[in-house]
């Protein structure tokens, strides 16, 4: 189609969204969600509030991103590799690293018992209800089912005409706030609380691969803020409108100046960096406040460390576990002799 954008690179602005993402939700956790566990220990003089607003973001750069996978798969069996690849390594580590700080720190107000932790190493834990190792996991959760639908779309309806599910999907959200009774696990499996967010970056990422205009999406994007709008409060109504002018601004090229290499760097390690972030900043800032140290001594003594471990994580564990997985599933699926006729 004339006029639509043409994805000749990475949008490395998306990269530095996931770098700010990660940097507001650490400072969400580290300033207010500290403090509403840990009153009696001195924090940071100031709050920030409305963490919800900055996992909306990850959830809409998902949306986008999903289709960098869907459109490279042959099977279902592809996608799951694919996606264990991507997030178990570095998730299995981080967990481990993070029950190991905790258990030396003795912080008994964040560990979970011995069967959580074993639900835990499966990922699926919030799908039985059991408590996350690390609270900032549960978003895992909402990823996985986001993963689930679309791999079912995927094989089932394909994406050609992928608009008009969109549409079905948002009024089983309907169905969901006229029926507020419907089974949990139905709405954890569905997406339900959040697929307008993710359908936002689905709508975008159609626009910038040139598939669609934003004329012809319009009328889903507007079905989307009208979900929100109905089952959500006007803040967050104004955070889906101010995500989905971002991603315009993005395709239209005017988010340029988002790439600024620190931002780029931190989207880059920007999953092992939420992964190991959030309770071994607890504990450090814990244990800051005991010693008598500032509390501005312990925010950022959990912010070099945070960074530091999510550095080592992505780079040791996530990037080449990553690849040695894909690298063996690509030599499964070759047959026998066209490897040896290689």
């Amino acid at each position: 189609m004339t006029g639509l954008a043409s994805p000749k690179k990475r949008l490395t602005e998306l990269d530095a969204l996931r770098g700010i993402g990660a940097l507001c939700v650490l400072v969400f956790h580290y300033s207010t969600r500290f403090h509403e566990l840990f009153p009696q220990a001195s924090h940071v003089p100031f709050s920030f509030p409305g963490g919800n607003y900055r996992v909306l973001l990850f959830f809409t750069i998902s949306g986008f991103a999903i289709f960098f996978t869907l459109d490279r798969i042959g099977s279902v069996a592809d996608f799951i590799v694919n996606r264990f690849a991507r997030l178990y390594p570095a998730y299995l580590v981080a967990m481990l690293v993070t029950l190991s700080i905790e258990y030396i720190a003795q912080a008994t107000q964040l560990l979970v018992g011995p069967f959580a932790i074993l639900a835990n190493l499966t990922m699926l834990q919030g799908f039985a209800f059991l408590p996350e190792v690390d609270g900032a996991y549960w978003t895992l959760t909402v990823e996985i089912a986001f993963y689930v639908c679309m791999i079912t779309l995927w094989r089932f309806a394909g994406l050609k005409r992928l608009e008009p599910w969109l549409a079905g999907w948002l009024a089983v959200r309907w169905l969901y706030w006229v029926w507020p009774d419907m089974p949990e696990r139905v709405i954890m499996l569905l997406v339900l609380r959040y697929v307008p967010f993710f359908i936002l970056g689905m709508l975008s990422y159609r626009v910038w691969r040139g598939l669609r205009s934003w004329r012809q999406q319009a009328p889903y994007a507007l079905l989307a803020l009208m979900s929100v709008a109905t089952m959500e409060t006007w803040d967050v109504l104004l955070v889906a409108c101010v995500l989905l002018a971002s991603f315009a601004a993005l395709i239209a090229g005017r988010m340029r100046f988002l790439a600024w290499r620190p931002l780029v760097w931190l989207g880059g390690i920007s999953y092992s960096f939420y992964l190991i972030h959030q309770h071994v900043g607890f504990v450090i800032m814990l244990e800051a406040a005991r010693a008598g140290y500032s509390p501005w001594v312990g925010f950022f003594s959990a912010f070099l460390t945070a960074l530091l471990l999510g550095t080592l994580i992505n780079r040791v564990v996530e990037r080449p576990a990553g690849e040695a997985i894909l690298a063996w599933w690509k030599r499964r699926r070759i047959p026998v002799g066209a490897a040896a006729a290689t």
